[in-house]
């Protein structure tokens, strides 16, 4: 039997809600299929025992209704109209329940919440990181304008109800913009400026921008099998690209890796890798922030001069090719550029993880076109529970 979330068709956030799990997977199944069945076989997706409550990150919108009640949740897809959640299907619960402490306590002290149209008000988003192995949690208070200035009061009361609440940050985003957070750092109020979770037996900060996936059941079962496709040995060269804060190539370290290179264009995910693999103990992952394509190319050229991600790193230890180049792009996918730039580093596996199976096939045929690599199999992931996406690990080895 599909459960059914009261808000559902209000929101737009949950495609599949309604729809009883199986079929879900079925029809992802052959989604995947459709986009990239054409290069090699794709294994059945593996779902979840459980596919609700799994989010870790939760952003939810505050503002006003009808009657003037402060109200949280987000906005209907397409819309600036806000839709209240209480209990959301797929957000971990821990997480709704701060929410629901945090509605309160605006309520109680006459926080007003701010309005978009009118540039009034104070509480804008509030933003909740959650790490469930080890149940910490880290609030970051957005606020639509520099007069909000929450009492230390705010922040311990929320503490103090719950203890899994390890920081309590507030961040400054007076932008017309759609994203949560903006460019500005974020202040600590009380606590701690992150928290750390574990997975796949390391442990990783996560602070309010890290990137981190939402789902860490599935992210578990999707980094083993990248890894086991992989099949990493101590001799192996592993390349990290758009490495973020680190967790693919620090796993790949912790699996037998030889050497890992990750490189990163983001200058605060590549601090927060470095710290996690001192946090880890791990001494063979280097990071560095540039540009991927620049890097690969210089590498595969075996010349670094004027590549910025290079300056003050030892490249007499990089090889001009690599055994192992992991991709994890954004839904956009990877471009040419990044791509020739593989095919040119010429390395033996290449392991893509992809958010997006359409342009997972586009990067597919540039990869198995232009270059000499054939898509050994695929494995989809149900990252995604209640909604349309889908995770799949391609491996594809040089021929």
């Amino acid at each position: 039997m599909a459960k059914q979330c009261p808000r559902s068709g209000a929101c737009g956030a949950c495609q599949l809600n309604g729809v009883k799990y199986s079929t879900q997977l079925a029809r992802k199944q052959a989604f995947v299929e459709e986009q990239i069945g054409c290069f090699g076989p794709v294994a059945p997706i593996i779902g979840m025992e459980n596919p609700f409550h799994y989010r870790n990150k939760v952003q939810s919108v505050f503002g006003l209704n009808s009657k003037g009640e402060v109200i949280n949740g987000i906005y209907r897809l397409g819309t600036h109209k806000l839709i209240p959640i209480r209990d959301c299907m797929i957000e971990d619960e821990e997480a709704d329940s701060i929410l629901e402490t945090i509605r309160a306590l605006v309520k109680a002290r006459g926080i007003e919440p701010y309005d978009e149209d009118l540039g009034t008000g104070a509480l804008r988003h509030v933003l909740i990181r959650r790490a469930v192995a080890t149940n910490q949690s880290l609030v970051v208070l957005v606020s639509g304008s520099p007069k909000f200035r929450p009492k230390d009061s705010f922040a311990l009361e929320i503490a103090r109800r719950h203890p899994s609440v390890k920081g309590v940050l507030l961040h400054l985003n007076d932008e017309k913009t759609s994203m949560v957070l903006s460019s500005n750092p974020c202040k600590l109020i009380w606590g701690q400026p992150w928290i750390e979770d574990e997975l796949c037996g390391l442990r990783f900060r996560i602070s309010a921008k890290s990137f981190y996936q939402v789902n860490p059941v599935q992210a578990a079962r999707l980094y083993t099998i990248a890894m086991r496709m992989a099949r990493l040995s101590k001799t192996d060269f592993v390349v990290d690209a758009y490495c973020g804060t680190g967790t693919i190539g620090l796993i790949a370290s912790k699996w037998g890796a030889g050497q890992v290179l990750g490189i990163e264009l983001n200058p605060s995910a590549v601090d927060d890798a470095r710290e996690n693999a001192a946090l880890n103990g791990i001494s063979n992952a280097s990071f560095v922030c540039g540009d991927a394509s620049e890097a690969l190319k210089a590498m595969s050229r075996g010349s670094f001069e004027g590549v910025s991600c290079f300056s003050g790193f030892d490249v007499s230890s990089l090889p001009r090719s690599a055994d192992v180049v992991f991709l994890d792009p954004p839904r956009g996918g990877s471009d040419e550029r990044f791509l020739a730039s593989v095919i040119r580093l010429a390395p033996k596996t290449i392991v893509y993880i992809s958010c997006n199976a359409q342009t997972l096939a586009r990067d597919l045929r540039y990869l198995t076109t232009m270059g000499p690599y054939r898509m050994y199999g695929a494995q989809p992931v149900d990252m995604f529970p209640q909604t349309s996406h889908v995770e799949t690990v391609a491996l594809l080895t040089h021929v």
